[in-house]
């Protein structure tokens, strides 16, 4: 995306709030104390914060709480000042940062729409326009007489997201609105996403699923106290995440590590006994890899994975690495192992490009990463007959036709 136009430029910002280390809150004390003087102590949230996102880019940040994600979400919204640095912004903001933020909760449905909806930057005709379409996917075409006060709290939120989906904007800011709703309404968020995706919109969206990160994502940001501890490869910067949240000290990618904790000597794709790149949809083939562990390994976990020409997952395994499972004894798998994996598959996929995805984790949470490899090997496939979509299963087709003046014909697919 080199080429693209910069939708949003961040550079050298830096925040500080002034923390009162004794709050004056009453007139009592104001006149008892006329010239004392508050102490303050300047916390400082931003330190030098500098990225690009460029337009029609879906952009994650992740971070701990209190890391400034969500303030340097409201600096780019103009909520907050910076206190030194520049932001640019090209096209029109629409700020998402806590759903259902000005609604009143003594109207209705129809009024709180409409006055949020021209906040969001529609006109009074089009939010009366779009009224049936927010209520639709927000499901709640029974209650448009209630007060908001007396929806749910869930109820509350998806009219928000309804509300915040319609709104015509260039570049859109979300903090953690993924998680609203039941597990049908979360799927139906996720469609929209995916629709603002395709659609070329440029979306910064603060969050702790990492999973979402990873889906929707072209590229992600970690921040740390204030810092960017990384910038790039959505899987890369989850790792990360995951690292500072559970203190793991051995994540390493098997591959390009200077000590790792496994390394890959080889691995290649075979098929009735040969080495081969390309099968025939439906053909069996095996991924062999030669793995040999540094370290101690308990409740050892591996994850195989074939991967779309997109990079998302389509099929794979998941496998223990006890001692037993490698055919070894004892109760841990000892430094020093060498382990030969051997993983069947007979899918049937779509003509394309996939690629072979190895993971190894250790610990009963499968917390501590030993290795992670993007791409252990290639595979083309071709040949599909009748696939329709990523993968076919198995499947038998009725047919029952009748035709004029004649007996029923019948037949199987």
């Amino acid at each position: 995306m080199a080429d693209v136009p910069l939708a949003v430029s961040v550079s050298g910002l830096h925040k500080t709030f002034r923390i009162a280390e004794h709050q004056v809150s009453t007139l009592k004390e104001r006149a008892l104390h006329p010239l004392r003087r508050t102490a303050h102590h300047d916390l400082e949230i931003l330190r030098g914060i500098d990225f690009d996102v460029r337009r029609g880019e879906f952009f994650g940040i992740v971070g701990r709480n209190g890391s400034g994600k969500s303030t340097l979400l409201k600096c780019l919204a103009g909520i907050y000042t910076a206190d030194q640095g520049t932001i640019r912004i090209g096209g029109r903001l629409a700020p998402f940062i806590e759903l259902g933020v000005g609604f009143n909760p003594d109207l209705t449905a129809y009024e709180n729409v409409q006055i949020n909806a021209v906040m969001m930057g529609l006109s009074p005709r089009e939010a009366r326009e779009r009224f049936d379409e927010i209520i639709a996917f927000a499901e709640l075409e029974d209650y448009l007489d209630l007060k908001l006060k007396n929806y749910s709290s869930g109820m509350q939120v998806r009219l928000a997201f309804a509300v915040m989906v319609q709104a015509d904007a260039d570049v859109m800011l979300v903090d953690e609105v993924l998680a609203v709703g039941d597990a049908a309404f979360q799927q139906k968020c996720l469609d929209v996403f995916w629709e603002l995706r395709e659609q070329g919109k440029t979306i910064i969206l603060v969050t702790h699923d990492m999973a979402t990160v990873e889906r929707f994502c072209h590229r992600a940001m970690f921040i740390r106290q204030g810092e960017i501890e990384l910038l790039g490869d959505p899987r890369q910067v989850g790792l990360a995440y995951l690292d500072a949240n559970f203190g793991r000290t051995d994540v390493v990618v098997a591959d390009s590590a200077d000590s790792p904790a496994v390394t890959l000597n080889a691995a290649w794709v075979e098929s009735e006994g040969e080495k081969v790149d390309h099968v025939q949809s439906g053909e069996h083939f095996v991924v062999h890899m030669d793995l040999s562990f540094h370290v101690a390994t308990d409740h050892g976990y591996l994850v195989v994975e074939l991967l779309d020409e997109l990079g998302n997952p389509i099929t794979g395994v998941e496998h223990g690495l006890t001692p037993t499972d490698a055919g070894l004894d004892g109760t841990e798998l000892p430094g020093g192992a060498n382990v030969v994996v051997r993983c069947g598959f007979r899918p049937q996929l779509a003509d394309g490009s996939y690629t072979v995805r190895m993971r190894i984790t250790r610990g009963v949470g499968r917390q501590h990463v030993l290795a992670d490899v993007p791409e252990v090997a290639q595979l083309v496939v071709h040949g599909a007959d009748h696939v329709v979509g990523a993968v076919g299963v198995p499947r038998q087709v009725h047919l029952t036709a009748t035709l004029p003046s004649a007996e029923p014909i019948e037949g199987t697919a």
